[in-house]
C-alpha cells in the first residue's frame, strides 16, 4: 500500500467554487450555452486550467447516446496550416470537457469516407471534416446519410446540410491582384494543385476578375496538376524552358510557392529583381529567407474557433439552416514583391 497522499480527481464542484459560480452554470459554459455572461466563462476556464479539471467522460458516456469524442478529417498534416489547425481544435475540444480523436484523408476520397465509417462507429459526438475535394464530395454525403452531426471547413463555400467555415479566399487573391497590378504586373503566372477544390477555384476566380477588371489586357497563366507537387514542378520548368517571361508568380498553395521559388534559383533569377512571388498560406521559412516572400496569411486560430463553435452548437441541439462563414485574410507584402524589371529575366541557369 502506498504511503503517499491521494490526490483527489477536482470535481465540477470544485471548479464552481474556485470560480464562485454555480456547478450548473460550469456545465452551462463546459457544454458552450451561450447565455452564460463573459466574465463567468473566463473565470469557470480559469478554473478548469488552474485545478486540472477533466470532465468524466465515462458518466458522461452514460447519460448520452454519443461518446465526449469530437473527430477531425484533414487531408495531411504536413503543412503548418493544417498542423495548427489540429493543435487549435484539440484546445478548444479540451476545454469543453471532449476528446478529440485526429485522422488524415491522404487526399483521397475513399480513405475519407473510411475514416468517416469508423468514426461512425466510435459514435463521435461530432466531426469537422476538411474534405478533400469540397462540400459536394463523399465525405459530405456519408456524414448526412448517416445522420452525423458535422461541420466543414477550409475547402468550403457553403452547403445545404452543414455549416461551414473557411479563409475568405476570393477577397484574399484580390488583395494579391491589386498589388500585383498597381505595382505594374501586366504578366502573371498562377500555379496551384487541382481546379476541383472550391478554395482553388474561389482563389483563382478572385484573382483572374480583379485583375482583368482592373486591366483587360493583363495576360494570366495558370498552372494547375491535379495530384502532387513533382508533375507541377515539370510543368513550371517546362513552361519557362518556352521561353515564356511572365514578371510575378502567385502560388495557390504553400507547396507551390516552394516549388515555384526552387525553379528561380535553379534558372539563376532574384526576388523581385527578376521575377515577383506572392504565396498562398505563410510559413515560418517564408519570414526568414532572403528576400523574404510575400504571403496570404489564413486565419487558422479563427476558423478553429468559429467551427467549434458551430459544432457545439449543434451538439447541444441547436436547429436552423446552415450557416457559412469567411473568415478575412491577410496580406503580408514581403521583399520578394517588386516592380517588373525593365527586361527579360538574365540568364544563369541550367536548362534556359
Amino acid at each position: 500500500m502506498s504511503s503517499g497522499a491521494v490526490h483527489k480527481r477536482p470535481s465540477i464542484h470544485d471548479v464552481a467554487n474556485h470560480a464562485g459560480v454555480s456547478a450548473a452554470t460550469v456545465s452551462k459554459v463546459m457544454h458552450g450555452v451561450s447565455t452564460v455572461k463573459p466574465e463567468n466563462v473566463q473565470r469557470v476556464f480559469e478554473a478548469v486550467e488552474r485545478l486540472g479539471y477533466r470532465a468524466d467522460p465515462l458518466a458522461s458516456d452514460l447519460r448520452r447516446a454519443k461518446r465526449r469524442i469530437i473527430g477531425a478529417i484533414l487531408p495531411e498534416f504536413e503543412s503548418e496550416f493544417f498542423g495548427s489547425m489540429v493543435t487549435h481544435l484539440e484546445r478548444l475540444a479540451e476545454l469543453r470537457g471532449y476528446t478529440l480523436v485526429a485522422a488524415s484523408s491522404g487526399e483521397s476520397e475513399e480513405r475519407e469516407a473510411e475514416i468517416l465509417r469508423r468514426m461512425q462507429d466510435w459514435r463521435v459526438a461530432g466531426v469537422v471534416l476538411a474534405p478533400v475535394r469540397d462540400e459536394h464530395g463523399r465525405g459530405g454525403e456519408l456524414m448526412q446519410a448517416h445522420g452525423m452531426t458535422g461541420v466543414m471547413i477550409d475547402r468550403v463555400l457553403s452547403d445545404e446540410s452543414f455549416d461551414t467555415v473557411s479563409a475568405d479566399s476570393m477577397s484574399a487573391s484580390a488583395e494579391v491582384a491589386r498589388e500585383l497590378i498597381g505595382r505594374g504586373h501586366r504578366h502573371v503566372l498562377v500555379v496551384g494543385l487541382g481546379e476541383q477544390g472550391a478554395c482553388v477555384r474561389a482563389r483563382l476566380e478572385g484573382f483572374r476578375r480583379t485583375a482583368e477588371a482592373l486591366d483587360p489586357k493583363v495576360q494570366i497563366d495558370v498552372i494547375l496538376c491535379e495530384s502532387d507537387v513533382e508533375p507541377l514542378r515539370a510543368s513550371i520548368r517546362d513552361y519557362f524552358s518556352r521561353g515564356e517571361r511572365p514578371t510575378a508568380v502567385f502560388s495557390l498553395f504553400l507547396k507551390g510557392t516552394l516549388v515555384a521559388l526552387s525553379e528561380f534559383r535553379r534558372r539563376g533569377w532574384h526576388c523581385p529583381d527578376d521575377i515577383s512571388l506572392v504565396g498562398f498560406d505563410d510559413a515560418e521559412w517564408m519570414s526568414v529567407t532572403w528576400p523574404t516572400i510575400a504571403a496570404v496569411v489564413q486565419p487558422v486560430d479563427q476558423i478553429a474557433a468559429q467551427a467549434m463553435d458551430m459544432l457545439f452548437r449543434r451538439i447541444d441541439g441547436e436547429t436552423g439552416p446552415p450557416t457559412a462563414r469567411l473568415e478575412r485574410c491577410q496580406l503580408l507584402v514581403r521583399e520578394s514583391v517588386g516592380a517588373p524589371s525593365s527586361g527579360p529575366h538574365p540568364g544563369g541557369g541550367a536548362g534556359q
